[in-house]
């Protein structure tokens, strides 16, 4: 008859556990960016572009966003907001360079908010990946969300990833508005930022109801390896 050492059950139960932990975390810790959205876009079209988050820095309240407008844009317009008032650095040839959001009231981790701002895509940026980097300003530090990824990378192998748009073809005639092939699920700039909110905030399935869940999936594999344990013992 064949018996399991308490050591070897203590072991069995350790990694159960363990993988049980890591299976919730990893969603948790994807949840934690910057997303963009949309996140494709015609060259020469302008497009309504909206960063939505739901986190703090390390859970403290954002204070402010500052995005950096990066090379390859040809306007960029931001777009009022009663939550947050609006400032901007512009270059010499009238465009911004950064433009930064700072909250009328903080914003709690675990609650949706987005920035919004209209782009236009130079041809020169056609058939690109272009990059914006935010950083998000809180109580008590801050997050660069700046990273890129490099050849042979994806976003899960870098720890604060900007939000990219692919760009695609120049816009044909008379499209100035984003609705070429590249930006058709966007129709339209009111209608992506009301996306944006909606997507924020039901990404934040929520982080409460996810480690609820997640608490329960231990809670069962825990059980089923007592009661396994047990039943050997008793045979």
């Amino acid at each position: 008859m064949n018996s399991t050492s308490p050591r070897r059950r203590a072991r069995l139960l350790t990694g159960v556990l363990a993988g049980a932990v890591l299976a919730v975390a990893a969603p948790l810790a994807a949840s934690a960016h910057v997303h963009v959205t949309p996140d494709t876009s015609d060259a020469g079209a302008t497009t309504r572009l909206a960063f939505s988050f739901s986190h703090g820095c390390d859970d403290s309240p954002t204070t402010a966003v500052t995005i950096t407008i990066p090379d390859g844009i040809d306007g960029v317009t931001p777009v009022l907001d009663g939550a947050w008032s609006i400032s901007r650095e512009v270059g010499d040839d009238g465009i911004p360079t950064s433009v930064t959001y700072t909250a009328v009231t903080p914003v709690e981790s675990r609650v949706a908010a987005s920035v919004a701002l209209d782009v236009i895509f130079s041809s020169s940026a056609a058939n690109t990946v272009v990059a914006f980097p935010v950083l998000q300003t809180c109580v008590e530090g801050a997050t660069d969300w700046a990273e890129v990824a490099a050849d042979g990378q994806t976003e899960d192998d870098l720890a604060a990833p900007a939000p990219v748009v692919a760009v695609g073809a120049v816009a044909a005639a008379g499209d100035s508005h984003g609705h070429g092939a590249a930006t058709d699920a966007a129709t339209d700039g009111e209608h992506a930022h009301d996306e944006a909110d909606a997507a924020a905030t039901a990404s934040d399935a929520d982080p409460v109801a996810r480690w609820l869940s997640g608490g329960a999936l231990v809670a069962a594999l825990a059980a089923l390896v007592v009661a396994v344990v047990g039943r050997r013992r008793r045979a």
